[in-house]
């Protein structure tokens, strides 16, 4: 796990995105038009990209070392892996903490015009979002909103690698579907989540003042 656990989220990540960018015209279902995003978008998509693997190396990086210096194993070098109702707790421990994270550096970016201006701003190029824009970010933004938050929900959680990587891959599905741009009939994500795309679409369009959230709680 620690070898190839770092990748498996951002596969996830490129095979989920990749599903969205790659439907056929769902129009009645889209939060905005086509022409709209063509308008209001000011970044093109090989920027998007090439801005995503940045951040994904980043993040693999940090998550790489994290693991080697928490891994614990028994005598027999078996990875120790606690029970399921102990692993639930985490998984809600972590999204608690990320959450706050979260929500706190999201609004405090808002607020301040020079971090705004110069580093949250880049997300917000991307008025009406889509799913592979989930993680395009400015590199300090990324850093501090997308990386530092995971590897202190996973400390303060006290997840394994390999319960961090499970938890990580559902974090990674729900911030593609909250960018994605579609209200699709029957999403788990729209029926046990107040925080989903349609949530995140109001941010996207009145960012100075609405939603920090994410990507969890309405709180």
């Amino acid at each position: 796990m620690k070898q190839w656990g770092t990748i498996v989220p951002i596969v996830v990540y490129w095979l989920y995105a990749g599903f969205y960018q790659l439907l056929p015209p769902l129009d009645k279902y889209r939060l905005h038009t086509r022409k709209e995003e063509e308008e209001k978008n000011s970044v093109p998509l090989v920027s998007v990209v090439k801005g995503v693997l940045f951040q994904q190396l980043v993040q693999a990086t940090v998550a790489k070392l994290l693991f080697l210096l928490t891994s614990t194993a028994d005598a027999s070098g078996t990875m120790i892996q606690p029970s399921i109702p102990v692993q639930i707790v985490q998984f809600i421990v972590a999204m608690l903490v990320m959450d706050t994270c979260r929500y706190f550096v999201h609004r405090f970016m808002h607020q301040n015009k020079f971090l705004y201006r110069h580093v949250h701003s880049q997300h917000h190029g991307l008025v009406v979002p889509y799913a592979i824009v989930a993680l395009y970010n400015h590199p300090l933004e990324g850093l501090l909103l997308d990386t530092f938050d995971w590897a202190i929900s996973f400390l303060v959680s006290g997840m394994t690698a390999r319960t961090a990587v499970i938890f990580f891959c559902f974090a990674v599905i729900k911030t593609v579907d909250d960018h994605c741009g579609l209200w699709l009939p029957g999403s788990i994500f729209h029926i046990f989540f107040q925080n989903n795309c349609a949530y995140h679409d109001i941010h996207q369009l009145q960012g100075t003042k609405y939603n920090y959230s994410q990507p969890f709680f309405p709180i």
